[in-house]
């Protein structure tokens, strides 16, 4: 084991394990995997849109909102309220800007580098301007099966932009995400705070060209399904419940 750490290095942000002798190991050649990083930047770089300059504050209905939640919290662990501010902030403005950041550090007596690091670990939180949709499509094992990359192509087609892409007018915001937990309504997709299940292609050019013309497409399966049954119908549960008492012992 004391060989296989002092081979364990230091490189960048990564670590890299070098070939051990196979005589010394028994295990032959050692390698990590690949290693996957984010797409986003996680150090911050002002910009015009994006610096402590920026004013933000709670609009008076969040900031009743925003005490709210911090009193659900025990006296002292008001940090613990973090995530739901970050994200009633980012409702208010549309996505996550650093004053933002700052202004819920202050709010909850915290370190602002605290706050950073929740920021940046939780995906559901947009540090650079989005869209007014924000379109987000499962790219997951099930949808993937299910047809997630037509999804996709489509929805590129549709808006005009590649993944990760706002289109020209700031209504669209397209990009690929880890599981949604819509499994068995494979493929769907998610903008802002709606799942669209059960998709075709057709059905993704309806939901963009409804919500392009100011409409709002119904949410949910897109095949008639109420919720996540059987497709084909139900196959169990297909009659009214018995009583209470049945199949137990007369003498119980």
């Amino acid at each position: 084991m004391q060989s296989v750490a002092r081979s364990l290095l230091r490189y960048g942000n990564q670590f890299v394990l070098k070939k051990i002798s196979p005589q010394r190991t028994n295990v032959g050649m050692i390698y990590t995997s690949s290693t996957y990083k984010s797409d986003k930047l996680f150090v911050h770089r002002d910009t015009d849109k994006n610096n402590p300059e920026i004013p933000f504050e709670f609009t008076p209905e969040n900031l009743k909102r925003a005490e709210s939640i911090i009193n659900i919290y025990p006296e002292g662990h008001e940090a613990a309220a973090v995530i739901p501010l970050l994200d009633l902030a980012q409702r208010q403005y549309g996505w996550l800007p650093l004053s933002a950041m700052h202004y819920v550090a202050d709010m909850l007596k915290m370190p602002r580098m605290r706050v950073y690091e929740v920021a940046t670990f939780y995906t559901m939180f947009n540090r650079d301007p989005i869209g007014k949709y924000h379109v987000q499509v499962c790219g997951t094992t099930p949808c993937m099966l299910r047809g997630a990359e037509d999804v996709t192509d489509r929805c590129k087609k549709n808006l005009g932009v590649n993944v990760g892409g706002t289109t020209k007018d700031g209504m669209f915001t397209l990009n690929v995400v880890e599981c949604l937990g819509a499994c068995v309504n494979a493929p769907m997709l998610q903008i802002n705070d709606n799942y669209y299940e059960d998709l075709t292609v057709e059905d993704v050019d309806e939901i963009l060209d409804d919500l392009r013309a100011g409409r709002v497409p119904k949410a949910g399966p897109r095949n008639g399904r109420l919720a996540c049954e059987p497709a084909g119908g139900l196959t169990s549960l297909t009659e009214p419940p018995p009583g209470p008492g049945v199949g137990v012992r007369s003498d119980l």
